[in-house]
């Protein structure tokens, strides 16, 4: 039987740039996206076919939104799951399941997920508050981390000596022991209704040095193919025993004695699959459309090797935005800028991105330390 994609409504709780990539990709199956977004200005409200202002944590806003959709997905963990658990209940498909939004909100609660089905991460252990952090000296150096709401690098932080112990956070949380690693690479899997599984090559992360944000990705992570191929096993893994339907975004960390731990995961499009637009033959947007859409997954091999570079907002700039170097990029083979409509820029903010293409991996690491410090977003 055939599946009729244009006759159902897609309602998607976010409406920031991983949305509107969403959108773009949408765009060319004709399905009508709905979006729900507390922002008046949101990147996607000008490009979605109905666009509602509201809270993504209140009950009965979400529950109200997703009563005018065929299917729910989510571009952001932070929603309200009882609102999504009950229009389950009520017929409306949602992917991912809220109960599986919820256990990933709570970082406590995936780690203990990954512990109970032997899924190899760092050795943790679960704090209450700021004292029973302070009581757990003999496990530093250690990553403090919030057990909910954290995100882009907040609520995460190194402790390394026992005078690091006063800025332990007051809130439940965890202490996971600071991996000596090699590299950080991630893993973007999908699976459907149907149960079919595809993942994407491993990239490799770099990390600003003080905003905690990925800064730049290389496609594909230079790991030994032992490595690779544990990690590809690692991310699949995840997604079965979670039996997650959506896409996953798996990071890990490949120590320096070749151990792979999982270190966190998402259950939605991610910055670690950005470049996928250009570089795979099937996009992480389409994939993730295709994946709670129960359409056949797409092939994901890479086409070229690749390089992003997030365009974050310059810091000591914030108000509307201004792009600079943007043409002298341009003027460059195989750069593609992907600007997120957000009118006002602040230190750190994602304001974009940029795929470099390039069969030479070399090359790529120099050419996206040029284009970093080409394109600068400021006010």
């Amino acid at each position: 039987m055939q599946n009729n994609y244009q006759q159902k409504i897609l309602g998607i709780l976010g409406g920031g740039q991983l949305g509107r990539m969403l959108i773009q990709s949408a765009i060319s199956y004709n399905i009508d996206i709905h979006i729900l977004d507390p922002d008046s200005n949101a990147p996607c409200k000008s490009i979605c076919q109905k666009f509602t202002q509201g809270s993504l944590a209140d009950f009965e806003t979400v529950y109200a939104f997703g009563k005018d959709c065929d299917i729910i997905t989510i571009e952001i963990e932070n929603v309200n799951t009882e609102a999504l658990e009950k229009l389950q209940e009520e017929g409306k498909e949602v992917f991912p399941q809220p109960h599986l939004i919820r256990l990933i909100q709570d970082k406590r609660l995936q780690k203990t997920f990954y512990k109970e089905n032997s899924i190899p991460t760092a050795p943790f252990v679960l704090t209450e508050n700021k004292q029973a952090v302070i009581n757990q000296t003999a496990f530093l150096p250690a990553v403090n981390k919030l057990g909910r709401e954290g995100y882009d690098g907040r609520g995460v932080q190194i402790l390394r000596k026992e005078e690091d112990l006063e800025n332990a956070f007051d809130k439940p949380g965890l202490l996971e022991k600071l991996i000596d690693f090699d590299k950080e690479i991630a893993v973007i899997v999908a699976k459907n209704k149907r149960g079919d599984i595809i993942s994407y090559p491993s990239v490799e992360c770099a990390f600003h040095p003080t905003a905690n944000l990925v800064e730049f990705l290389f496609a594909p992570a230079e790991i030994p193919v032992e490595v690779e191929n544990k990690a590809q096993e690692i991310a699949k893994s995840v997604i079965q025993k979670l039996d997650l339907v959506g896409i996953l975004a798996v990071e890990l960390f490949v120590t320096k004695a070749g151990e792979i731990l999982v270190n966190e995961i998402a259950p939605r499009p991610h910055n670690s699959g950005h470049h996928s637009i250009e570089a795979n033959i099937t996009s992480q947007f389409e994939q993730h459309l295709r994946a709670v859409l129960n359409m056949p997954l797409g092939n994901t091999t890479l086409r070229s090797p690749a390089a992003m570079v997030n365009l974050l907002g310059e810091d000591g700039y914030q108000g509307e935005v201004y792009v600079e170097g943007m043409d002298e990029a341009l003027k460059q083979k195989g750069v593609y800028i992907h600007l997120y409509g957000k009118k006002i820029t602040k230190p750190f903010r994602k304001m974009g991105h940029v795929t470099i293409l390039d069969e030479d991996l070399e090359n790529l690491k120099e050419r996206a330390q040029e284009i970093k410090n080409m394109i600068k977003i400021k006010a």
